[in-house]
């Protein structure tokens, strides 16, 4: 069920297994799009929020793994898509995770059940605003992790970067994540940029809505 997390500009879209985020700050965006048997639900999730897909603008993708990006060609909008590297090249099919890790292997064998979009993906970097979002590189759960910060709304979309459930943020599961300690570190270095938001959106668990940067604070403070 679509929730409002804001008094207007900000949206949950339940996947079932994962989360994706519609945000209109004037232009609609749309962060990650859940798996490719989850497509009919993300559309359902857009409209009870009051949208079609016609009105997504563009897309950001937090990370490179099948259960964010597997719905974007099903979903069937021709926007532009931002990603970081080299998550951004696994996505549009222009290199392959490595095999020398689990998160590389399991991440091919899932890329078998899924097609590249056909929109293309344009490359950002660690700090590059798009839109009014600012991109920060967060590699440990893949490694072209980002998280985007949107600081006119006070909101940061955390992807696999946490977890969040009743107000706390934790770090994922550790059989997750290409590497725990990077991922760590990463959450670390976004506390230490001292950044101001209420909501905290992820990928897996309840966004944080009040005091988001306080929780961040105090998980990368505890590990």
């Amino acid at each position: 069920m679509v929730t409002q997390l804001d008094e207007g500009a900000i949206w949950l879209l339940d996947l079932g297994m994962v989360n994706a985020y519609l945000v209109d700050d004037g232009t609609v965006t749309l962060v990650d799009a859940g798996t490719p048997g989850s497509v009919d639900t993300l559309v359902a999730e857009i409209n009870a929020a009051g949208y079609d897909t016609d009105a997504i603008e563009r897309i950001l993708v937090t990370h490179y793994d099948f259960d964010h990006v597997g719905g974007l060609p099903g979903l069937g909008v021709d926007v532009p898509m931002y990603a970081m590297e080299p998550d951004a090249s696994f996505l549009d099919g222009t290199d392959s995770p490595p095999l020398a890790s689990k998160k590389g292997a399991f991440q091919r064998v899932a890329g078998l059940f899924q097609r590249p979009p056909e929109t293309g993906v344009s490359r950002i970097q660690d700090g590059e605003t798009v839109g009014k979002f600012t991109s920060y590189h967060t590699p440990g759960h893949t490694p072209g992790h980002t998280a985007f910060y949107h600081e006119d709304l006070g909101l940061a979309v955390l992807g696999d970067l946490v977890t969040g459930d009743d107000g706390k943020l934790e770090t994922p599961p550790w059989p997750l994540a290409a590497s725990n300690s990077q991922n760590r570190a990463s959450i670390r270095a976004l506390a230490a940029r001292d950044l101001s938001f209420e909501i905290a959106c992820m990928g897996h668990g309840d966004p944080v809505t009040v005091a988001g940067d306080e929780a961040l604070d105090a998980l990368a403070a505890g590990i």
